[in-house]
């Protein structure tokens, strides 16, 4: 099997906090639109937490059945759609062999939806009370399984499971099996639907959330003010094609995925090791993959998601993987400032930041950066998108457990 084949996107969906589309997705993006709002899926009067960056105006009956909306989780209701809107756009469908057609789909949590609302029920009602569908509607690769089902891919179908890494971890285990011969065409991204009390709770009590109840004062990454993230959710969906396959039949292609870093901090559950080891090795395997010269001009999607630790040891990280003049040379920015964090499904969202930083030399800002923060001293793109010719876009991501993913990309 050849590993010299390249990789690379023809068709991307989104169902995110600031657009149900990629195009409407992108240019709230460029346009600094906060996706942030009071919480409209349960009552929060009893938390600490009040704000969320949700999908609104989400009808899953565009891409569902009624039977099938019923008995699905809202977490595979967004993946399906994503997916259906990238297998749209790419045409792919028919054109590549059901068994070289595999899906690679990550969530960080799964159904937790459904398993509030079922246990809810066993503990108030009883167990013949809980629904049959239960499991199939709760385990994390349902979605992973729905969108194979649906689009008879007969490859792999499976999904990636490293928390807030799961999107890229997708996206990169996805390059490798079309690069090493083990696929044609791949859909892969990530989901997450976990906007419910049980989340909630859970992140407030760790310290984890943002407490802010100004929506312009609640997700701010590498800001001296920053004080948590904001949960938020949706599901982005890229199609990956084998760069000959996808040219012979003239598909549109968005940009390459050259470079994927994984690794592994091996240090503690929740916490970033203090010097980075992990997310800079990951940068680093990367930026070898793709090629990386000192003649790039760098754009970086950082994970920067507002919690005091992450922002100054990912500032660190950009700097040990790029050396400090090139990191002070890059353009850095968190999306997650607008989208809140989309836990699992953040990876594939940055992906299709970079993708479009590329096509059209934009670069999404981090709003409502107004108070630099002195450890977090790197070109933040702050508030306004910039113009910029850049060669190469990195997109970070880093979990719960120490997990690291790092993904490049380059115009073809």
């Amino acid at each position: 099997m050849s590993e010299d084949r390249r990789v690379v996107v023809t068709g991307v969906g989104a169902i995110t906090p600031v657009g149900n589309n990629a195009n409407v997705t992108w240019e709230n993006l460029k346009a600094g639109k906060n996706g942030i709002a009071p919480i409209t899926q349960f009552d929060t009067e009893k938390f600490k937490a009040k704000l969320g960056a949700e999908v609104k105006d989400f009808d899953p009956g565009q891409y569902l059945d009624v039977n099938d909306v019923l008995r699905t989780d809202r977490y595979a209701q967004l993946a399906v759609g994503a997916a259906q809107q990238a297998v749209e756009e790419s045409g792919i469908e028919g054109k590549v062999k059901p068994e070289r057609f595999a899906v690679l789909f990550g969530s960080g949590i799964g159904g937790i939806g459904t398993f509030e609302k079922e246990h809810t029920k066993l503990m108030e009602r009883g167990p013949r009370r809980v629904s049959p569908l239960f499991v199939p509607m709760m385990i994390a690769n349902m979605a992973a399984g729905m969108i194979a089902i649906r689009h008879d891919c007969r490859g792999t179908a499976m999904p990636a499971v490293t928390a807030c890494a799961s999107g890229s971890n997708a996206i990169g285990e996805a390059m490798r099996m079309i690069r090493h011969g083990y696929a044609d065409a791949v859909i892969t991204g990530g989901t997450e639907a976990a906007i419910n009390a049980s989340s909630v709770a859970g992140f407030s009590n760790m310290l984890a959330l943002s407490t802010a109840e100004n929506p312009d004062e609640a997700s701010l990454p590498f800001d001296k003010r920053r004080g948590g993230f904001v949960i938020g959710e949706g599901a982005v969906a890229l199609v990956l094609e084998e760069y000959e396959h996808a040219k012979q039949r003239g598909a549109e292609i968005y940009g390459e995925v050259c470079g994927y870093g994984t690794t592994c901090d091996a240090y503690h559950i929740t916490a970033p090791h203090p010097e980075g080891r992990g997310g800079a090795q990951a940068m680093k395997d990367a930026m070898q993959e793709c090629g990386y010269s000192e003649q790039d001009i760098v754009y970086i999607n950082a994970h920067g998601t507002g919690t005091p630790m992450n922002d100054a040891v990912e500032t660190a990280v950009i700097k040990k993987a790029l050396g400090d003049k090139a990191a002070h040379e890059a353009y850095v920015s968190s999306t997650k400032s607008m989208t809140g964090h989309m836990l699992g499904a953040a990876g594939a969202l940055e992906a299709f930041a970079c993708l479009q930083a590329l096509r059209e030399g934009i670069i999404p800002p981090t709003i409502n950066l107004k108070e630099p923060d002195e450890a977090c001293d790197l070109n933040y793109v702050p508030n306004t998108a910039v113009k910029a010719d850049i060669t190469l876009a990195l997109s970070n991501s880093l979990g719960f457990g120490g997990h690291n993913a790092c993904l490049a990309f380059r115009k073809v």
